[in-house]
């Protein structure tokens, strides 16, 4: 991913930038195991994504976004309705291996337009947040961070 603009000196994108790796990395194995025509192995990839994803999502829709909303708000509304329909195919797996024989396919386009869309995030979303958040909006994304995480911690007890 980039390193051009320094935005990951920033703790929240390092963060956001390291889920988008670890997402990478999964969207491999998706492809890897739709390759194989192994569906139980793509909806099991499709569960680890939705676990790294869900929270991310959520720190992105409930801290960065909304602080650059007000300038690019197309921009920002575009990746929202991204998110949706990425969430909508993994959603199918959550409870075990979908039936439907075209979800392996969907699953695939998801993962293109996943990868797409972090690019989207790190050459586009990351530096222009860089350049156009406040100090308090850094503090507002970090809150949402922590909010997450103390959730999620809640959910594994």
């Amino acid at each position: 991913m980039c390193e051009y603009c320094g935005c990951q000196a920033l703790t929240s994108i390092a963060a956001l930038t390291s889920e988008h790796d670890a997402l990478a990395a999964m969207i491999g194995e998706a492809r890897a195991a739709a390759t194989r025509a192994d569906p139980d192995a793509s909806a099991a990839v499709a569960r680890r994504i939705v676990a790294v994803l869900g929270p991310h999502t959520r720190v992105e829709e409930d801290g960065l976004f909304p602080a650059l909303a007000g300038e690019y708000p197309e921009h920002v509304a575009g990746l929202q309705a991204e998110h949706r329909r990425i969430e909508a195919i993994l959603a199918e797996a959550v409870g075990g291996t979908p039936a439907d024989p075209a979800w392996p396919a969907r699953l695939l386009d998801a993962m293109r337009l996943l990868r797409e869309h972090i690019l989207k995030e790190q050459d586009g979303v990351f530096p222009a947040a860089l350049i156009s958040l406040s100090a308090d909006d850094w503090d507002r994304v970090e809150q949402v961070r922590a909010k997450v995480s103390a959730a999620e911690s809640a959910e594994m007890r």
